[in-house]
């Protein structure tokens, strides 16, 4: 049974053969290696072309930026794992990556997804400020979450999110989405009737779009760069196990209720 619309199978990513890898056109050994740094050649490898100046600090500038939070339930899985399986490096990486959601890390596609929505009704010649009033307020009256804002620790702002705005401003590359990022914050503190945190997931969606970023690459880089968190957080186990304290942490902390007993239903 064929599934699905069938059609010749191509890659533009990648070939090799017994002397020679070629990537993206180019020769692996003779022309990358050594050449690029790894976010130019992650660059290069999700867009087909090298990054300009600015794309390549930028996009090195948000990797750092996302790559390492804290005790993060991410890394509370992937530590977990690691003690229950401690020959599987790969298996624990992926248990934490596999927490990244539109709740914690992955919430900047949603912010790009929003922006990028924003920015399409206005092109179509709509009122910016309208817009931008009107999709807050339709997630408002929703009972919904705005993406890009609120966050449990950082609070009146999220450093991250005003350092990248600072540097995409002091290096001329904040343009349409960062100037919707702002008035969605200004707007969203007069719909919800109080300031808003914007976290860092909003500027991180914003510049990647004014470099010209396209919204369906904006969840690959806040997934890379926890990958290298999540790495040195197993790394840092294997030398000073923790994940049985975790576990043996969240055991204690929860209250076993027996509903007969409390008269539960």
């Amino acid at each position: 049974m064929q599934i699905g619309k069938q059609r010749t199978a191509t890659s533009r990513i990648s070939t090799v053969s017994a002397d020679r890898v070629e990537v993206r056109g180019r020769d692996l050994c003779r022309d990358l290696m050594g050449r690029l740094t790894f976010t130019e050649y992650f660059h290069l490898l999700a867009t087909g072309r090298e990054p300009t100046e600015d794309q390549r600090y930028f996009l090195d500038l948000l990797l750092i930026a996302i790559a390492e939070h804290g005790m993060m339930p991410t890394v509370q899985a992937a530590r977990m794992t690691l003690a229950a399986d401690p020959g599987s490096l790969q298996g624990a990486l992926a248990a934490g990556l596999l927490g990244c959601g539109p709740v914690l890390v992955g919430t900047a596609e949603l912010c790009g997804a929003l922006l990028a929505k924003a920015e399409a009704r206005i092109a179509g010649g709509e009122n910016a400020d309208a817009v931008v009033r009107a999709l807050v307020k339709d997630i408002r009256e929703a009972g919904g979450r705005l993406p890009g804002f609120g966050h449990p620790v950082h609070r009146p702002v999220d450093p991250r999110a005003e350092r990248i705005l600072e540097l995409a401003d002091e290096r001329g590359v904040s343009g349409t989405h960062v100037a919707l990022a702002r008035l969605m914050r200004t707007i969203a503190a007069e719909v919800w009737g109080k300031p808003l945190v914007m976290n860092v997931s909003m500027p991180i969606a914003a510049v990647l779009l004014d470099l010209g970023f396209l919204v369906t690459m904006i969840k690959a880089v806040p997934l890379l760069a926890r990958a290298g968190g999540i790495l040195a957080h197993l790394t840092e186990e294997r030398a000073n196990p923790i994940g049985f304290a975790m576990a043996s942490a969240a055991e204690a902390a929860v209250i076993y209720r027996d509903d007969e007993k409390e008269g539960g239903g």
